[in-house]
């Protein structure tokens, strides 16, 4: 979790996100810093994300966010 978060303050570090659970629907994270993000995501967690992840419910925490980590790093 402290890796996405670290990835996540690289990317506007002005977001509590640790706290935040809007950031796709109260528009704090924009499309280039979602691609940006999903790029960031991969690498580091080894990870593909494919389009069908690319939800609201997947990204508006970075709770969500760990939660679909481990999810496609079991499968």
């Amino acid at each position: 979790m402290e890796q996405l978060l670290d990835i996540l303050n690289e990317i506007d570090d002005s977001i509590d996100y640790e706290n935040e659970t809007g950031l796709i629907d109260d528009h704090l994270l924009d499309s280039f810093g979602i691609i940006t993000l999903i790029s960031e995501i991969e690498e580091a967690f080894d990870i593909e994300v494919e389009a069908a992840e690319m939800t609201p419910e997947n990204f508006n925490s970075a709770q969500a966010m760990w939660a679909m980590i481990e999810r496609l790093q079991e499968n």
